[in-house]
């Protein structure tokens, strides 16, 4: 059977059950959620850098899936590439993938079908050094301990919103199960260490990119307008991973969504104040939305 091995187990989050699962129940007890939420969750849009930082957003996020809709048979997980250069949005479509907490299963026939019907390929491989959707993992094991997973990683490329639209007929179409979307991905990352301070350096600059870089990225994605999402986001440097946030999007519309919800926002500056009283010249985002 085709195994997915942990590749930041130690770094993203701990590197043992015990830690992992006191690492997870920190973040959930950090965000509760006070926000009114919608009848039913087909999908959200979580930060991929979790633990200490962004942790508590992703926390939320899966919570309130828990609380609206309960037992979940599938996730289908839209990840951020920062490795991987392909051109086309793969899929991991067979075996398992392992964390400190265990093996999770490929849910293989929906793998099937979107590689069936859509512009998504198999290729595990392009999946062995990304960790933007194993962050997730661990949650989904813990909350959810029956669910499969169909780990999809989308590029920023044109053909990412018709892939997100592809994706959202097959599950529309998959009335014996309860699937869920997820993207994973960061908002803008500001600083001298990221190449990228055109508000300059310091708290103004930072405080530019999560109160207009990032709100701009929010509001399109409550909004849900997955195109222009997609071309802002690469034009505003505001996400690491616009491609899967596209396709989420445009899932979410294939479900019948009509808006998003913000849970929360917040940046990693802003959580080391709040933490170790310590602050930075750089800066990155995260956001947790839910549809």
């Amino acid at each position: 059977m085709e195994t997915r091995k942990p590749v930041v187990a130690g770094q993203f989050y701990s590197g043992n059950s015990e830690g992992c699962l006191m690492e997870i129940n920190e973040c959930l007890e950090e965000m509760p959620c006070g926000s009114k939420l919608p009848g039913e969750i087909g999908g959200g849009i979580v930060p991929r850098g979790g633990g200490t930082f962004s942790g508590d957003l992703a926390g939320g996020v899966f919570s309130a899936i828990k609380e609206v809709d309960g037992d979940v048979d599938t996730f289908v997980i839209f990840g951020a590439v920062h490795r991987y250069i392909g051109p086309e949005a793969t899929v991991y479509d067979r075996g398992c993938w392992v964390t400190p907490l265990g093996e999770i299963e490929i849910d293989e026939e929906l793998a099937g079908s979107i590689v069936a019907g859509s512009k998504a390929v198999s290729d595990l491989q392009s999946h062995r050094s990304e960790h933007s959707i194993e962050v997730q993992i661990p949650f989904i094991q813990h909350m959810f301990e029956s669910s499969k997973i169909v780990p999809v990683m989308v590029p920023p490329v044109n053909g990412a919103v018709e892939i997100g639209r592809q994706i959202g007929k097959i599950v529309a179409a998959e009335v014996s199960k309860k699937i869920v979307c997820i993207a994973s991905t960061d908002l803008t990352h500001y600083g001298p260490r990221y190449g990228f301070c055109p508000a300059g350096v310091g708290d103004g600059g930072i405080e530019w990119a999560k109160d207009v870089n990032d709100a701009e990225f929010i509001e399109l994605a409550l909004q849900m307008k997955a195109r222009e999402l997609l071309v802002r986001s690469e034009e505003n440097m505001s996400a690491c991973g616009p491609g899967a946030a596209a396709a989420l999007v445009a899932a979410m519309k294939e479900l019948g969504k009509t808006e998003g919800v913000l849970l929360a926002h917040t940046h990693s500056n802003d959580v080391m104040i709040r933490k170790y009283g310590q602050s930075s010249e750089e800066s990155v985002g995260y956001a947790a939305i839910v549809y």
